[in-house]
């Protein structure tokens, strides 16, 4: 019984946070209508990881969702026919097919893309922009801006809802589970759940693979890009290196500085040195853009306007958990050292 009762609170628990946290939102109107699936970090107040680079990265207090898969070139396609074209904003980015992800696109575009989601669900937007290039740098938020001024972070409006992801929201989201540590939490070397390297595949889904090692065929669809993360997201290494909110020094006070960079590429043909967690790269500033270089996006909190999910998400996603926590379980003894 009290096995039962104890199944019936996890239960509960979990589906009270992923009605809370997890959505499939909705952006655009009619033909240039998207959707984006938001998976939820949850372990609010986990440790940081001390062995990783920056050192003592991954602790976030808050719980938050990240988008599952990269941003890609539809999304942003449908960005500029519902908005960019009509107020000189396009992004501009490289074209290899509709569920490739979006690269060739600055951290400038890019916030001006999460800025749009913003507005268009009602929401204030996240950077401060006083021109209309699409690629001109922000401005910092300062405390005459009382509603969206953070003096921890002047780049980001404390109002927002999406954002690009900061190094720590990102780290935990790639490297952290809170099953390992004896259940109190700690990190993978790799995003794949995994302390071994994982396989190269040029594409598929498969647990413990990351596209990297072919250099010649591109990045794979989204969501064909190899193996996930303990919270469910594809792509968090290999495919393309995404763009993280934070400045290389870690202080976001000018707006015109180096950007941090995390998850390497496709296109590096056999190291998956830039895979691990105590690695990263960055000499791009924001107004830099790549082939192989793209983004995604993180929620901070749901509104009125964000949908809950169906009882059939939930219902899948408790189903997930507990099979990936079975094949966790039987995994730990492989990779943890």
């Amino acid at each position: 019984m009290k096995r039962i009762a104890s199944l019936v609170t996890f239960f509960c628990l979990v589906s009270q946070a992923l009605t809370v946290h997890a959505a499939i939102v909705s952006f655009g109107t009619g033909t240039n209508q998207f959707s984006m699936t938001f998976m939820p970090i949850g372990n609010p107040g986990n440790s940081a990881d001390t062995t990783g680079t920056p050192v003592a990265s991954g602790r976030v207090d808050y719980v938050y969702s990240i988008g599952e898969f990269e941003v890609s070139e539809d999304m942003i396609d449908k960005y500029n026919a519902s908005y960019g074209n009509a107020n000189s904003q396009v992004i501009s980015k490289d074209i290899r097919g509709s569920n490739k992800p979006a690269t060739g696109v600055s951290w400038n575009e890019a916030a001006r893309f999460v800025n749009w989601l913003n507005m268009s669900t009602n929401n204030a937007p996240a950077y401060k922009y006083t021109g209309t290039g699409v690629n001109e740098n922000i401005t910092l938020w300062d405390a005459s801006n009382s509603l969206d001024y953070d003096s921890s972070n002047p780049y980001r409006s404390k109002r927002a809802v999406f954002a690009l992801p900061s190094y720590n929201e990102w780290y935990k989201a790639a490297y952290y589970d809170s099953t390992l540590g004896n259940g109190l939490g700690g990190y993978w070397s790799y995003p794949t759940q995994s302390n071994q390297a994982p396989t190269a595949v040029s594409n598929g889904t498969s647990n413990g693979t990351a596209v990297y090692g072919f250099p010649g065929l591109g990045p794979a669809d989204v969501n064909d890009a190899g193996g996930r993360s303990y919270y469910g997201l594809m792509g968090m290494g290999g495919n393309v290196w995404e763009w993280q909110e934070s400045a290389l020094d870690l202080i976001n006070n000018d707006p015109g500085e180096q950007r941090m960079l995390r998850g390497m590429s496709w296109l590096y043909d056999s190291s998956s040195t830039f895979l691990m967690a105590k690695n990263f790269t960055s000499n791009d500033i924001p107004v830099f853009s790549s082939e192989h270089l793209g983004f995604r996006v993180v929620m901070l909190k749901s509104g009125s306007e964000v949908p809950e999910p169906s009882t059939f998400f939930i219902g899948s996603a408790l189903a997930l958990a507990g099979l990936a926590r079975t094949r966790r379980t039987k995994k730990l003894a492989q990779d943890l050292i």
